[in-house]
């Protein structure tokens, strides 16, 4: 059931994928009301489907390499959701919507029972780790799209044309607002949960957990995440500038996510 919940959730986020496709090209207006509703219901059958699935399997659900991507995907909606709570665009779904739906697509795509190398994982008060680095992910990733759609709009003003939803983007002022106050709130996240690992890491695995290659990127990306919170808040970049390296910092978190599938001592195994 699980498996068919997550399915079901698919679907709906299609709606939101085929938004991000057609908006920008057609901005079609009926997508448009029913993407966010769509959207919605998706996050609705995927918290069914990890809750049924945490109950059914009795273990931490980030054992999983699918139940990862799935939650992660969730918590990403969640941060989308808060978003749109206060600046009422969808405009960042462009870039989210489509990083959900693959996600989801993948986590459906094989359930397999996938377990932890390190019986770290397997401990409950882990979960406080990968929750903490989940709500920064989800909050780069909406801080990459902000980006993204800076630079789409600046393009656009000084073309002084546009196309579909680039007619309707929020301000530059708003655009940029959006991505500097995602990074305000996942770089706590991002660092505590990366404290948290580290501390229970060196109970559990030892020194040579520091030299696992996702470790090592994930210190790579948590040292661009400060440089750019730094440059923001400090030295007051703005604009093209910060849109640039916050790309840069996506990059850099999306290689380290990847590295989970590699890793000798964070990664997981099938079993």
């Amino acid at each position: 059931m699980p498996v068919l919940w997550l399915r079901v959730a698919v679907l709906f986020y299609a709606v939101g994928l085929l938004y991000a496709l057609l908006a920008v090209t057609q901005g079609h207006e009926f997508l448009r009301k029913i993407a966010l509703p769509s959207m919605s219901l998706g996050m609705v059958f995927q918290f069914v489907a990890l809750a049924e699935e945490g109950l059914l399997s009795r273990q931490l659900l980030t054992a999983s390499i699918h139940n990862s991507e799935s939650l992660l995907a969730l918590v990403i909606m969640a941060v989308f959701m808060i978003a749109y709570a206060f600046y009422r665009t969808l405009s960042p779904g462009i870039v989210a919507f489509p990083i959900v739906f693959l996600l989801t697509f993948v986590a459906s795509s094989g359930q397999q029972p996938f377990l932890g190398t390190s019986e770290g994982v397997r401990r409950s008060w882990l979960g406080v780790h990968i929750g903490f680095i989940f709500i920064g992910y989800a909050a780069l990733f909406l801080s990459f799209g902000a980006s993204i759609l800076y630079l789409l709009q600046e393009r656009n003003l000084k073309a002084k044309n546009g196309l579909g939803i680039l007619t309707n983007l929020p301000s530059l002022g708003v655009i940029d607002e959006l991505g500097y106050r995602s990074l305000l709130l996942g770089f706590p996240f991002m660092t505590l949960g990366l404290v948290a690992g580290s501390v229970i890491a060196q109970a559990s695995v030892g020194p040579a957990y520091f030299k696992d290659s996702k470790v090592v990127l994930s210190v790579l990306m948590w040292v661009v995440y400060l440089i750019l919170v730094y440059t923001r808040w400090n030295s007051g970049w703005r604009g093209r500038r910060a849109a640039y390296l916050a790309a840069v910092v996506f990059t850099v978190a999306v290689v380290a996510w990847v590295a989970n599938y590699f890793s000798a001592v964070h990664g997981f195994v099938q079993s």
